[in-house]
Formats: C-alpha cells, sequence, structure tokens
C-alpha cells in the first residue's frame, strides 16, 4: 500500500501515472493523516510563490527518507496552462523520489499520456531552437538524454518524409475501419470480430460503409479537398472476400477527389491466413502502395497462445506471394514481452526477419490495455520482466540499425511493459505517411467504417475534435446513415463553411 498526502493540490491522476511507472496496479489511498508506519509513505506539497510555484515531496520507506523539492516559473498568465506547470512541478518531485528509492531511471521522465514526438514538433514550429527544445524537455519534463536523440532524429526523418509537415494541414488523411478478424488475438482492444460468428453483419456492414465513403466523397469533393495518405485497417482488412474488396475500391475511385495526388495507399493485410493470390490481386489492380504483414512473433507456441490461427510458415509464405506479385512495400509488426517470451525467442524472431527483411518493421512493446482477454486474465500470461523487456528493446534498436533501418515514428501507450515505446522502423523512402500523421495529429484523419474514429482540425486552427464511430458492427449498421449526415454536420462547423482555398488563406493569414 502506497500513502499519499496531498497539500495544496488535488493532482490524484498525476500522481497515479507516475506511480504507475514504477509499481505494477499499486494500492494508492490519499490520506490527510499517516495510518501506520509499515507502508510507502508520499507527501507532495504545492504553493504558490509570487510568479510561480514551489513544489515539495517527501518519501519515508522503512528508515528511508528523502526530500526534493522544485520551483517553476508561471511563463504564461492563463490559469489553464498555470495548472499544467504545477501538475508537471508536482510529478517532476514525485519522480526524483521515486527513481532513487527504486534505482529505476524512467528515459520518458514525466511524460506518461503525451506523445513525445508531437510534443518536440510543436515546440520547433513555434520557433524554438533546438538546443532550446532540448533543454526544456530535460528541465520541465525529465526526459533522458538518450531518449532526446531518438526524438530528434525520428523528426528529423518525418521532415524529410513530409517537407510540408508544417503545412499538411491544408490536407487530410483518410481512414477505413473493417471491424472483422480470423480470430481475435489476446493482447488486442481494437474493434475486432470473429468473421465466422458474425457473417449476418459482413454485407449489412459494407453497404453502410459504401454509403459513408460516398457522401464523404461528395464532402471532399465539393471542397476540392486534397487527400495525403488512404489507410484500410481494422481488425483486418483482408478478412473480407477479394470481391468485396474490389468493390470498395471502385467506390472510393468514383467518388473521392484527386485520387491520382494521393500520397500513399496502405492496406493492412495483417493476418497471414485471410492473404489470398486474389485479394493481392486486387490489391495490385488498384495501385495499393503498401501492405503489412505481420507475424507478431516467429515462435509458434507464442502464437497458439495470444490466438493468432495461423502459423510461422504462412507468414513466411504470404510474404513470398507478395513480393512476387509486385507489393513489395511491406511492413512487418512484432511485439515486444509477448507471454513466455524472453530475450532468446526475441533474438529468434529478429533472425527470421532478417532473412526477409521487409521494407519497414514496427516493434511494438506489449501493453496491458484495460479490455483486453490477457489483461483481464494476467494469471494465465506470464511475461518478462522489466529488466529483460528493456534489453530486449535495446537489441531492437542495435539490430535496426545495422540492418539498415531509422526510426521514423514513436508512440507511447499506458500500461506498456518497462515504461518503453513503439517505434516504427523503416528503409530509406520506406516509411509511412500515414503512421506520421496519426501520430503526430497533424491534420484531420477523416475515419470511416466500424471503430473508426475522425480526428477533425482545420487548417491554421491546431485544435482537434474527436469523432469516434460505433465500435460493434451491429450499432454500425443500424446508424451509419445517421451518424453519416451528423459527421458532416459536424465537418462543416469545423471547417467554417468555408471553401478549401479559403481555409488556407485565412491560415496563413493568422501566421
Amino acid at each position: 500500500m502506497i500513502q499519499v498526502k496531498c497539500e495544496g493540490h488535488q493532482f490524484e491522476r498525476e500522481i497515479g501515472l507516475i506511480l504507475a511507472l514504477f509499481y505494477e496496479d499499486p494500492e494508492i489511498v490519499y490520506v490527510s493523516e499517516w495510518k501506520g508506519s509499515d507502508s510507502l509513505r508520499i507527501r507532495l506539497s504545492l504553493e504558490e510563490r509570487g510568479d510561480g510555484v514551489c513544489a515539495t515531496g517527501e518519501l519515508h520507506a522503512g528508515d528511508r527518507h528523502e526530500k526534493r523539492m522544485v520551483e517553476r516559473p508561471y511563463t504564461v498568465l492563463e490559469e489553464k496552462e498555470q495548472r499544467k506547470i504545477a501538475k508537471r512541478a508536482v510529478s517532476y518531485v514525485l519522480l526524483q523520489l521515486l527513481e532513487e528509492l527504486t534505482g529505476i531511471e524512467q528515459g520518458w521522465g514525466v511524460l506518461t499520456g503525451i506523445r513525445p514526438t508531437k510534443l518536440m514538433h510543436s515546440l520547433l514550429s513555434s520557433g524554438a531552437e533546438r538546443e532550446a527544445v532540448h533543454c526544456r524537455l530535460q528541465k520541465d519534463y525529465m526526459v533522458r538524454p538518450h531518449k532526446l536523440s531518438l526524438l530528434q532524429e525520428i523528426v528529423d526523418r518525418q521532415l524529410k518524409v513530409v517537407p510540408d509537415f508544417y503545412q499538411i494541414d491544408r490536407e487530410l488523411s483518410v481512414y477505413i475501419g473493417i471491424p472483422f478478424c480470423p480470430t481475435k488475438c489476446a493482447y488486442c482492444t481494437f474493434p475486432a470480430y470473429a468473421i465466422r460468428s458474425h457473417t449476418a453483419s459482413v454485407n449489412p456492414f459494407l453497404e453502410g460503409l459504401h454509403y459513408e465513403i460516398e457522401r464523404m466523397g461528395q464532402w471532399l469533393t465539393e471542397r476540392d479537398m486534397r487527400i495525403t495518405s488512404i489507410y484500410f485497417g481494422g481488425g483486418t482488412p483482408t478478412s473480407i472476400t477479394a470481391d468485396d474488396m474490389d468493390q470498395l475500391f471502385q467506390t472510393m475511385h468514383r467518388t473521392f477527389p484527386h485520387m491520382d495526388g494521393v500520397r500513399e495507399l496502405t492496406v493492412e493485410a495483417g493476418r497471414p491466413d485471410t492473404i489470398t493470390r486474389e485479394k493481392l490481386d486486387v490489391m495490385k489492380r488498384w495501385e495499393v502502395d503498401r501492405i503489412s504483414i505481420n507475424p507478431q512473433s516467429f515462435t509458434q507456441e507464442t502464437l497458439r497462445a495470444i490466438g493468432r490461427h495461423h502459423t510461422v510458415e504462412e507468414t513466411i509464405e504470404k510474404y513470398h506471394l507478395a513480393m512476387e506479385m509486385g507489393l513489395t512495400n511491406i511492413n512487418m509488426d512484432l511485439i515486444i514481452g509477448l507471454p513466455g517470451e524472453g530475450l532468446k525467442e526475441w533474438e529468434h524472431s529478429l533472425r527470421e526477419v532478417e532473412k526477409l527483411m521487409p521494407t519497414s518493421l514496427t516493434v511494438h512493446t506489449l501493453s496491458f490495455k484495460r479490455a483486453s482477454e490477457m489483461t483481464q486474465n494476467k494469471e494465465r500470461y506470464q511475461v518478462a520482466s522489466r529488466e529483460e523487456v528493456s534489453r530486449m528493446m535495446e537489441l531492437a534498436s542495435r539490430w535496426t540499425r545495422e540492418k539498415g533501418y531509422h526510426p521514423y515514428y514513436l508512440y507511447r501507450q499506458k500500461n506498456i511493459l518497462g515504461n518503453l515505446e513503439n517505434v516504427g522502423y523503416a528503409l530509406e523512402g520506406q516509411e509511412s505517411i500515414y503512421n506520421i500523421m496519426i501520430m503526430e495529429e497533424a491534420q484531420t484523419i477523416l475515419g470511416l467504417g466500424c471503430g473508426a474514429v475522425s480526428k477533425l482540425m482545420a487548417p491554421g486552427s491546431g485544435k482537434l475534435v474527436r469523432w469516434p464511430n460505433p465500435k460493434d458492427p451491429k450499432t454500425y449498421n443500424e446508424t451509419y446513415r445517421t451518424l453519416t449526415e451528423e459527421k458532416l454536420r459536424d465537418l462543416d462547423q469545423v471547417y467554417g463553411g468555408m471553401s478549401t482555398q479559403a481555409s488556407v488563406e485565412k491560415a496563413g493569414a493568422g501566421k
């Protein structure tokens, strides 16, 4: 049990997030007076001091007593921003205390729910020099130098891949969600439904998706909107038939404007057991630029444990088939820390990837997501220790560099093993533009289909409006007409009734 006494503030959420970096499922009790002396006791005080704040922390654990203090000036007048500064100060002293107590260094400092690269982009785009940005991330957020180097490398790569990155909000990207899979993986919380037990929902869902694509296509055409990238995800899009895929591509090409100017079209054919020669032929004919074939692991026992009903041999076979048919820009996903896997199994997976050398490799660190089967039955899934997971990530970083891959996007999740990160690596010129757009939230992402989440952002505003579609096929099938019209109304409101050119001119005038 951890007792916490808050004085001068009520930042319980932030305190819980920092404690969770060091302890799995900590039992936190917020008290006004200490109860006994056999638990970890932490006092966190916040005091206003003129034009800033002072945060003080004290920690008692047995015979150990630690104390830290940090002062932070208010650099802005807005109350909301001042509150953020105060929260960071309290988080900062708590992190210092826990690092001293446990000996565990948190590379990301107090960054828990923030996309680190988005934060760096924001600071750089405001005109700050690189050295000043690094200094601020170290001082305010306690980000360590090795993580800063990784962030800077990724930001530099993204600006090379998308040279107009800081003006890309004049365009938008499209995500099309197809919520069916052969089976649902134990770690998954995405909208994914076993297609064999939901066959009655497939055709009504596709009918709704065609409707949504057509109506959104009309809206895009009326505004002469440019599309940066299109991504078919899910679920597993290749769970549906080749004919159904072909018809979706037909509708999309008929209704979306400027298809010849789309920079990237990706289909996540993630499950090898859904890939056929006929489906690959459809994707090739419609000029799909990039696909994913995701092994997650090259250990068969692991695949069985997590509910992926395909074989290692199928992954390799379908990879070679796609290459043979001319779909050569192939991403593979691997997950660090899957049940029963340690450094030995991870080394084996990397050796198998080396035989194939896909154009990109996304390295995920297992995250215990609240709604996943794995999280709800943790006792059945034994995972590696924090130390071993860290060694696996270090090996991934070293291995990718040696093989000519470079990191180009990064994101973090709650409850991720070792408080690490997910990193996308790619060979030169093979980076996914959509992955950069969605992770950096640099433009509107128009989400269509079941479980898709739109993130609407008018050019020049930097403000996102989140717009989720229903997660389950039944609700989507019953409501797609209504939800599409509601989304169109909200799009009109976000974009202010202006034409795209007018939006661009207004955005330019405001800079």
